[in-house]
């Protein structure tokens, strides 16, 4: 049994901090996929659960809740190649509903807070929920002023010169029907934010993809990836060659609505030039939203698009209003998800797959079946103690979930079908690498042995090392100007220069002789582009603590952690000694470190397994020598915020949320990520929401960003 798979009440604190931990780190991995790289690796369906789970242990253990809880987030931070463009009025994104009980629940949660006689009827509106990228459009005086992304709901990216090669996407709004000359008197709203979805037909997508194969392009996986992929191109050429779609459905800022409703809302977008669903219902109760939802689920394969559910919404946005927000979503509004698509066919071959964390995944090759649409050759089996629950052989007819348009997963085998030849699959028990690293089940809070079998080579493992070294070169690692994915694996792969380990990256000028002989001759990289990343690579060589070890890719040492072993032991030497220790056995080194706020069993475990490894001391000696590892900051005890409890909420202009956090806490502040009655101050930014409220329940004192700096001083 593995902690995930315990009810949340049979948890002990211990072990719900760690699960916390762990979901909170798998979850901004799955955030950064979608939202960041349009590569999502899990099913809605699967990423849905991992949210639930995170939500209910917080609902038990609220003490436990992280300052990186998922639960106060949406989407993910904008990627550095767009200019940032803050939302006036939040992106937020909705809670979800898997069954009828659940749609009918949230009607009756809708009824308690508004306090409405169960006779009293208020309407609701179902409309399809469009498989694609959010976008929202600021119109000033009718005219297209800006185009943002969602981000992470309060900073989006600048997509402006992309999504005006949209043909759906007007440049200017008029009043272009009977019915919007009966609102504001044909006259559009001075300052109009439209949101909608960034989509790709079917036919679109499949045209797509024939003229990339004739172009030896790489083919594009699924339509969502095709419009976010092609959307987030900083070449606005490129986005103007592709068939891509807008629908609008929502709205941010408007100077003057033009609509009492939801309905009425969605048909004056219409009216000024906007393409709107047409399979929109207003509905009178739970019953008739469901009769919506099954509806579209039997047109959703003709509709010609991806959908992936059907939006439930209270319709009067006065009522709208009076609900509110909670966490992350609106309380007036609800995903109801469709259930995954399955077929069957015949299991070929399981083959494994080495993450960075060494984690081996088993993966089914299957006979190509198509499900809702798409050829799958592939599917998870996920671990070693699935493949045995299945009882799957190789040679077996088995059922295939596709759900979200990303890797399928296999759910059974059909008996019946078992042919005469069907093999057992025997899970290795040495790493697939040439070092046959034995491969571990590492004990979990439960205190008994988890399910995935985990290679301890780290660094050494040629499977491991190019995730590693990617780890290594992240935003919130090294976050090396012009060393990107790509890069690494142009080096890892270069028979002249290959970069198979951090120091091979501090070594790459020297092993290039020094006077860009080698490299300037290779392709994509000029005397220009190669003097700019030897310089950008040696700017590095002064680097904080923090960065080094969350560089290093440790299991369970994320952003946070590394932070807190920075401050802690405060210099390189003091946590390499203490680490050491800690892979001695040394108890008082672990008592020392098991004393710090938000380290863990785990944390602590995977430190002293990582050093415990010859190979990556080694390394990190190595890499040592060719850094100065600036010790890190002490928190300032004089400061005016010194000891205090800070949360930061609404949009933050002057600064983001990671700068405004990291300021904090070098002036001796704990920032949190939500409010109580221990809190010492707010500091809010426009469209603070429940944050704002809750600080002025418990009489906390709240100032805007301005008046932040003004105090600290900066």
């Amino acid at each position: 049994m593995q902690t995930e798979t315990l009810k949340v009440d049979q948890l002990s604190e211990s072990q719900a901090a760690v699960e916390l931990e762990r979901l909170a780190a798998q979850i901004a991995h799955h955030d950064r996929q979608y939202h960041g790289n349009d590569a999502p690796e899990i099913s809605d369906a699967d990423y849905d659960a991992l949210r639930r789970r995170n939500s209910e242990i917080e609902a038990k253990f609220p003490h436990l809740v992280r300052p990186d809880s998922p639960a106060k987030s949406v989407g993910f931070t904008v990627s550095a190649k767009f200019e940032k463009i803050a939302h006036k009025v939040p992106m937020l994104s909705l809670d979800n509903a898997f069954n009828d009980q659940d749609a009918q629940d949230f009607v009756d949660r809708v009824r308690r807070f508004l306090k409405l006689d169960p006779m009293h009827p208020f309407w609701l509106t179902a409309e399809p929920k469009i498989d694609g990228l959010s976008l929202s459009l600021r119109y000033e005086k009718g005219q297209l002023i800006s185009a943002a992304t969602r981000g992470d709901g309060a900073v989006g990216e600048n997509v402006t010169v992309n999504a005006k090669t949209i043909q759906d996407i007007p440049w200017t709004l008029g009043a272009r029907t009977a019915a919007a000359l009966q609102t504001l008197s044909g006259r559009v709203p001075d300052v109009l934010e439209v949101r909608g979805e960034v989509y790709m037909t079917h036919a679109d997508f499949v045209s797509l993809n024939e003229r990339h194969r004739r172009e030896g392009k790489p083919e594009i996986a699924n339509p969502r990836n095709g419009a976010a992929g092609s959307l987030r191109q900083l070449d606005s050429a490129v986005t103007a060659s592709r068939p891509l779609r807008f629908f609008a459905y929502a709205w941010g800022e408007v100077s003057e609505m033009p609509a009492a409703t939801q309905l009425g809302m969605v048909q004056a977008l219409e009216s000024y030039g906007f393409k709107t669903n047409p399979l929109m219902r207003r509905c009178a109760n739970a019953d008739e939203l469901l009769n919506v939802y099954r509806a579209i689920e039997a047109q959703r394969a003709s509709l010609g698009y991806d959908i992936d559910g059907v939006v439930y919404k209270v319709d009067d946005l006065t009522l709208q209003q009076r609900l509110g927000f909670v966490s992350r979503s609106p309380r007036w509004a609800i995903a109801h998800k469709f259930p995954a698509e399955k077929a069957t066919t015949e299991l070929l071959a399981i083959d494994i797959q080495v993450g960075r964390t060494g984690a081996h995944t088993p993966v089914a090759r299957l006979k190509p079946v198509t499900v809702g649409g798409v050829v799958v050759t592939n599917a998870t089996l996920h671990n070693e103690d699935e493949i045995k629950r299945l009882g799957v052989m190789v040679g077996d007819t088995v059922t295939v979930q596709r759900a979200g348009d990303v890797i399928p997963q296999v759910l059974d085998f059909i008996p019946e079908k078992r042919p005469l030849g069907a093999i057992e699959y025997v899970f290795p028990k040495q790493c697939m690498c040439e070092l046959k690293t034995a491969l571990i089940r590492e004990e979990i809070a439960s205190g008994v042995d988890g399910v995935v079998r985990r290679c301890t080579g780290e660094f050494a493992c040629p499977h491991q090392k190019i995730e590693h070294l990617k780890h290594f070169v992240s935003r919130r690692g090294f976050d090396i100007e012009g060393l990107g994915d790509k890069q690494i694996e142009f080096f890892f792969n270069d028979p002249d220069l290959p970069v198979n380990s951090p120091v091979d990256i501090f070594t790459l000028a020297k092993r290039d002789a020094g006077n860009l002989k080698k490299l300037k001759d290779k392709e994509g990289f000029g005397e220009t582009s190669t003097a700019k990343l030897f310089a950008a690579i040696d700017s590095k060589r002064a680097i904080g603590l923090d960065r080094v070890i969350y560089g290093l890719g440790i299991r369970h040492v994320g952003d946070s952690s590394s932070k807190t072993l920075a401050r802690a032991y405060g210099s390189f030497a003091a946590f390499h000694d203490a680490a050491l220790k800690i892979a001695s056995g040394d108890t008082s080194a672990t008592e020392e470190m098991d004393a710090l706020e938000d380290i863990g069993p785990a944390v602590i475990e995977s430190v002293g397994r990582y050093f415990a490894e010859e190979h990556n001391r080694l390394l990190l000696e190595a890499l040592a020598e060719e850094l100065t590892v600036a010790d890190a900051d002490k928190p300032v005890s004089g400061s005016p915020v010194a000891g205090k409890i800070v949360v930061f909420t609404g949009t933050l202009v002057r600064m983001t949320r990671d700068e405004a956090k990291a300021m904090a806490e070098r002036l001796g502040a704990k920032v949190s990520g939500s409010v109580s009655k221990k809190t010492d101050l707010v500091v809010a930014g426009p469209g603070a929401g429940s944050k704002l409220t809750d600080a002025q329940k418990h009489g906390v004192e709240v100032i805007d960003e301005d008046a932040w700096f003004e105090r600290v001083g900066a």
